[in-house]
């Protein structure tokens, strides 16, 4: 008889703590992601592919390209905005066009430059707006398609604004993120498009319009700085905006949509870098045998 109540005084505290308020047991707090990683997925991944990402969904490794990224040219903007003798916290200053990093067509010999340019921003709002963009699209992309994938297609966008800009509008500086911003938005824009009815189709438009609201703006912006005010100093190229765009519309679509899979085996994606490598080559010709530019 003693022993019976004396088990039955140890099974009930373990019954109050499972049954009670456990909100900071592991369980609850496991459901709670997973309920975070459904609805997540909802958003990012067609219905086909959600099981798959629901059954390996992790934060190892977490988003950390695009932080990493982004804390650099964070930094870099820091420091031409108060270790610099100029006003660049507002807008554009004389430091950035003598800084190392900034593509200048004069000095595209210096190869570094088509990717460097990325870490030098034009002011608050210029810095803000790609940073706030890349963040917010970014880490939600590495959250499901890890950092290697978002970061080729980040750096895909950059490189391509450069190349491009150096082509089409080859007197012109660069200066600022857009081309891997614009290659994240392309690569999911096309996305949603294709798979529009099976990610949320109610809020597929509203994604969508976003998207397109969003660079509509940015890129007529670019526009009216390039071809309509007439501020002193070197005139800086829209055309980043839309190779980049295109890059993620391009490789950052096959990237995006391979989730899962093999990328070797996709046909897609050999046809993406191949153009890309033949565009590629073709610029570097063209810069150093073809550019109108100064030498």
């Amino acid at each position: 008889m003693g022993d019976n109540d004396i088990e039955e005084q140890d099974t009930f505290p373990v019954r109050m703590d499972e049954e009670g308020d456990n909100r900071g047991s592991p369980k609850r707090r496991g459901r709670r992601v997973e309920k975070f990683q459904k609805n997540f997925s909802r958003w990012m991944l067609p219905e086909e592919l959600r099981e798959t990402y629901l059954e390996r969904a992790n934060c190892c490794p977490p988003p950390i390209f695009i932080i990493l990224v982004s804390l650099a040219e964070l930094g870099v903007f820091i420091y031409y905005a108060v270790w610099k003798p100029q006003k660049q916290w507002i807008t554009l200053g004389t430091g950035i066009w003598d800084s190392p990093l900034t593509y200048k067509p004069e000095n595209r010999e210096e190869a570094w430059r088509f990717l460097s340019y990325m870490f030098v921003h034009a002011g608050v709002e210029h810095i803000l707006g790609n940073l706030i963009m890349q963040l917010f699209l970014g880490i939600a992309l590495e959250l499901v398609h890890k950092g290697f994938e978002v970061g080729m297609v980040y750096m895909a966008g950059v490189l391509a604004g450069s190349l491009a800009s150096s082509i089409f509008d080859p007197f012109s500086a660069l200066v600022g993120a857009s081309g891997g911003v614009y290659a994240l938005m392309g690569g999911y824009f096309m996305n949603a498009v294709v798979n529009f009815r099976e990610m949320m189709p109610l809020l597929g438009v509203f994604r969508i319009l976003v998207i397109v609201l969003i660079v509509g703006t940015d890129v007529g912006f670019a526009i009216y700085r390039r071809f309509i005010t007439h501020e002193v100093g070197m005139k800086v190229s829209f055309v980043a905006h839309i190779a980049g765009g295109v890059a993620g519309m391009t490789i950052g679509y096959v990237f995006f949509t391979n989730y899962n899979k093999e990328l070797l085996k996709d046909p897609r994606f050999w046809m993406c870098i191949v153009g890309y490598v033949a565009a590629f080559f073709f610029a570097v010709i063209f810069n150093i045998f073809l550019s109108p530019a100064p030498a």
